[in-house]
């Protein structure tokens, strides 16, 4: 593909917008495909009905749950996904904001031929590879060469559909993995997503994002579209991009093309694929958006305009902060359940027979990975700022970070019930990833709830047939138990447990505490 953007360069940046696709012909275009499919008599999905989809895998504390997405296709509507079932009409947005834009192919994007990835993580190896399906250059760029010769050794947590698609790429010459960040001027376009963690007052750790913004500031050229998706503070976009970018004399929306677009990324799950869920897009020009747009398009079928790269970043923040709140929720009401003889697994599949008002959560030891734990102390660390209270995400997130000393204190209470106590006993916690079927163990409970179990006299192993050895926040690495199954155990608890392997060896223990909720037919089960 020739590099038609080096042909504009030289042109008045007022001509730019001429060249692209507007937004009203991106509202005729959905009008067109609308009526295509009205004279071929195919549904028109996007409609207020919805098309069911697989069920989504917890964030450490819930199990699978089913969800509806919105399908977009007609103009005047706006998917709001409330909960999770529910399609609200809204009045036309401005200037074709608010709205999907069309899918977008290799072919339909002049200009981008190469993408670099900024940040090969969990999120940025899945988009380097989507990218590459569509025929687009890719150069992934990361500061670990540990994390680059896994990738090149193929000794990466990915879906068995990605790891065939990396085999692949890593064939190609126009797929590459480097250390150099020089090579971010050659790219046509460069979307940054590295890890945003929070530090151990739980404020944000900016580091990482702002060292890869930096970089790829300092090797901007005229032409570049730029898409930050890593979940941020509202603003972020404009302190560590646009500032910094013009300050080299590279104007947003004229010189350069500056939008956020927060990533959805959901590790191990098959279902969840790039180019099926939706993106959101804000831009910090209408300019910025309409190339940024092309870009994302590559990734998804259905992108969603918002108003500015502000309302993308919180979104993001709402988003997450909403699935926290109600995985709180969820654990609470656990223990409502527990105190009253119910099972809160089946209290929540009735509730979630409601087919409106209801998004069904359900408890587990704790919530982990790296973004619930972690990105709503963005929002209430930006908040504290301007005084602005909000006590329910802060009750929440209290909530959260007290789970696992929950689950531990249950355990004391269970093998007190039994007349032993934990001084002295031999503990197994079967699983430690922070969600099943990933080997993922960022922020994941187990690396509090063991030490929590040994600091009250208990000898502690796991088990995690896709962890085979986890750091512990004192300094110690532990390794998987190789034989857990043929030993006798005084607790057994179930934190963790992946899809396609065997567990039934678990109904041979005395005792144990089910944090999964997902065994009720064990004979010697306790619940948190």
């Amino acid at each position: 593909m020739t590099r038609d953007r080096d042909l504009m360069n030289d042109m008045p940046s007022t001509e730019l917008p001429a060249m692209r696709l507007s937004a009203a012909d991106h509202v005729r275009t959905q009008h067109r495909a609308a009526d295509h499919r009205a004279d071929r008599g195919a549904p028109d999905t996007g409609a207020a009905g919805t098309v069911a989809a697989d069920p989504v895998t917890r964030d450490a504390g819930a199990l699978d749950v089913p969800v509806q997405p919105n399908v977009l296709a007609q103009p005047n509507i706006v998917a709001n996904n409330i909960a999770a079932d529910h399609i609200v009409p809204v009045p036309r947005p401005r200037s074709g904001l608010g709205r999907p834009t069309p899918v977008l192919s290799a072919l339909s994007v002049p200009g981008i031929a190469t993408v670099a990835v900024v940040g090969m993580g969990y999120v940025g190896l899945p988009t380097a590879l989507a990218l590459h399906r569509q025929g687009i250059g890719v150069i992934g760029l990361d500061v670990s060469q540990t994390r680059l010769s896994a990738i090149r050794s193929r000794q990466v947590d990915l879906l068995p559909t990605d790891l065939g698609r990396l085999a692949a790429a890593l064939e190609d010459p126009g797929f590459r993995v480097t250390d150099d960040a020089d090579e971010l001027a050659e790219a046509d376009a460069v979307i940054i997503c590295v890890p945003t963690p929070v530090d151990a007052h739980l404020n944000p750790d900016l580091q990482a994002l702002a060292g890869a913004c930096a970089a790829v500031v300092a090797r901007a050229r005229p032409g570049q579209v730029l898409v930050l998706t890593s979940t941020t503070y509202v603003g972020c976009t404009r302190d560590l991009l646009v500032t910094p970018l013009a300050e080299r004399g590279l104007r947003a929306g004229e010189d350069v093309f500056v939008a956020f677009s927060p990533e959805r990324i959901d590790p191990g799950i098959a279902e969840h694929e790039h180019t099926t869920t939706p993106r959101v897009l804000g831009g910090v020009t209408p300019e910025c958006a309409q190339w940024a747009s092309d870009v994302v398009g590559l990734l998804t079928e259905s992108v969603h305009l918002v108003s500015s790269a502000e309302a993308a970043e919180l979104t993001k923040l709402y988003e997450n902060t909403f699935r926290a709140v109600t995985l709180a929720l969820a654990n609470e009401f656990a223990g409502i359940c527990r105190s009253l003889d119910l099972d809160p697994v089946e209290v929540t599949r009735a509730a979630a027979t409601k087919p409106y008002g209801f998004l069904a959560t359900y408890p587990g030891p704790g919530v982990g990975g790296h973004c619930i734990p972690c990105d709503p102390h963005y929002l209430l660390w930006q908040l504290r700022s301007s005084r602005t209270p909000a006590p329910l995400i802060e009750q929440a997130m209290t909530a959260i970070a007290e789970r696992p000393h929950q689950v531990v204190a249950r355990a004391v209470e269970v093998m007190s019930d039994l007349g032993r106590g934990l001084g002295g006993a031999r503990v197994l916690v079967v699983g430690v990833a922070y969600k099943p079927g990933v080997q993922d163990v960022r922020e994941t409970p187990a690396v509090e709830i063991i030490p929590g179990l040994e600091a009250r006299g208990a000898s502690v192993w796991y088990v995690d047939p896709l962890v085979p050895s986890m750091s512990l926040p004192d300094g110690r690495l532990m390794a998987s138990h190789a034989s857990a199954a043929d030993e006798d155990w005084d607790l057994v608890l179930l934190h963790t447990v992946h899809p396609q392997h065997d567990y039934s060896w678990v109904s041979r223990s005395t005792t144990v505490l089910d944090a999964t909720y997902r065994f009720e037919s064990l004979p010697s089960r306790h619940v948190v």
